[in-house]
């Protein structure tokens, strides 16, 4: 990067991490600051920490995680052949944090998730300069920087934005490898891939999306051998995660040490998966769980990749050689965010929970920023009308948490809609009008994708011609 570009992420880093940290303190459910997952994943960090052991029988029998959560805390784990309780999310992510809550407990694990969310989104920064220039890099990773979804979830204590960070760092270099050969560039690249496992179980698939992209570009490049090292490190590490969970939690992954009866998908036939596809649609839009009706700007993600598609489809790389770049950067970040996407419809087990929107495709939300900085270059007032749509719901989100009677996870305020919200499609009551909206807007999206640009001018022309005769 040259200094005027490093000086301008330093102060973007500066500015998202006094923002983030401003959100520590906010309650998360009335009477707490932590839910959902947040407080067995600090008891194992904290069980880390104290005892030097992820067993939490002690810690569940004595009642040891009052000081964390002030309600009864059920435990996620079946007792093992050892007479242990291992929590079914892993030990990756809390050995990560781990250094954090020894110096000064959750609350500077916090401090240091927000370090490290407002890495992701500089990451994001220099992801976007390799598509388009400033100020639409820059101006796309300040506006999702600050979006609420990177409010609500830069200091949750979940892997989702670490995973961010990895994903944009491993990306990154990988795209470094277009322009110079470097062996620390590649088993770096890999190392971090590597590492997405251990934070959770669902980033493999993204993980390994990026892996075989670098591979590819390495074989193309007749750097065969290192391909195979890189791809060797990444086995390496899927070996280890293996044996360590097979004695830690009986099975390949930590989800073996489930209690019985629950599932890792929370599906059981392949019909249930298939009836899962409406939140292909659904993770967009719903009206409490939606990443756009939170962060309309992230439209501008699919507006990107539309103009990319559509550049991909009409050759123009072939006249322009430079745009080749630009096109593979803005393909592998639209394939891992594809990948993620993939995870938060089929896997996950339910797209409603506990915490604030978007959970599931919070670890791919960097990576949007360079396909929104694309539509902001090509739709520069709308994407400003969104943009700061989203920093009002932000600002508002805030001030009702912080001092209102708002909580991230539960009673969050109509932001930024006010009584408009009403327009968004709920998906939670089971109504059918919300499933055909659903299937209108996937046409719609396949339509704009896949029909010739072309076929779209002559419908056009012969409306014109009809309405004037």
């Amino acid at each position: 990067m040259r200094r005027a570009t490093l000086r301008r992420a330093a102060a973007l880093w500066l500015l998202l991490f006094g923002v983030y940290a401003a959100t520590i303190g906010l309650p998360t459910e009335p009477g707490s600051d932590y839910a959902g997952d947040e407080p067995h994943f600090l008891l194992t960090t904290k069980s880390i920490v104290e005892d030097h052991n992820a067993d939490l029988l002690d810690e569940y029998r004595t009642r040891d995680y009052r000081e964390i959560y002030p309600r009864d805390l059920r435990a996620r784990g079946r007792v093992t052949a050892q007479g242990q309780v291992n929590e079914p999310h892993g030990v990756g992510f809390p050995l990560l944090i781990a250094p954090a809550y020894a110096v000064g407990g959750p609350k500077a694990v916090e401090l240091f998730l927000a370090a490290v969310a407002a890495l992701a989104i500089v990451l994001a920064y220099a992801l976007a300069l390799r598509v388009v220039p400033d100020p639409w890099a820059i101006g796309a990773a300040l506006l999702g920087g600050l979006s609420p979804p990177m409010l609500g979830w830069a200091t949750a204590v979940y892997p989702a934005l670490p995973a961010g960070a990895v994903l944009a760092g491993a990306v990154l270099l990988a795209l470094k490898l277009t322009e110079r050969r470097s062996r620390p560039l590649v088993f770096a690249c890999f190392f971090l891939i590597g590492m997405l496992p251990w934070l959770a179980t669902p980033f493999i698939l993204a993980g390994a999306v990026v892996a075989a992209l670098t591979a590819r570009l390495l074989w193309s490049q007749r750097r065969r051998m290192l391909a195979i090292g890189g791809l060797e490190v990444v086995g390496f590490s899927l070996a280890f995660y293996a044996g360590l969970n097979e004695g830690f939690f009986g099975g390949l992954t930590p989800y073996a040490a489930q209690l019985a009866g629950d599932s890792a998908t929370g599906a059981h036939s392949a019909t249930d998966y298939l009836d899962r596809a409406y939140r292909f649609v659904a993770l967009w839009i719903d009206r409490e769980y939606g990443v756009l009706r939170w962060a309309p700007l992230f439209l501008l993600a699919w507006v990107g990749v539309w103009f990319v598609w559509r550049e991909w489809r009409g050759g123009l790389a072939r006249v322009i050689p430079e745009l080749q770049a630009e096109e593979f950067a803005a393909a592998m970040c639209a394939s891992v965010v594809g990948a993620q996407l993939f995870i938060a419809v089929f896997l996950a087990p339910t797209m409603f929970g506990f915490w604030f929107p978007g959970r599931h495709l919070i670890p791919a939300l960097p990576l949007m920023i360079p396909l929104v900085a694309i539509g902001l270059r090509r739709a520069p007032r709308l994407g400003a009308v969104l943009g700061a749509i989203g920093v009002i719901a932000s600002v508002w989100f805030y001030a009702d948490v912080r001092w209102g009677e708002g909580t991230i996870a539960a009673g969050r305020p109509d932001a930024p809609w006010g009584p408009l919200e009403v327009a968004w499609p709920d998906y939670s009551d089971g109504a059918a009008l919300p499933y055909v909206i659903a299937a209108l807007v996937a046409v719609g999206v396949a339509a704009a994708f896949f029909v010739d640009p072309h076929v779209w001018r002559r419908l056009l022309r012969r409306e014109r011609a009809a309405t004037t005769a």
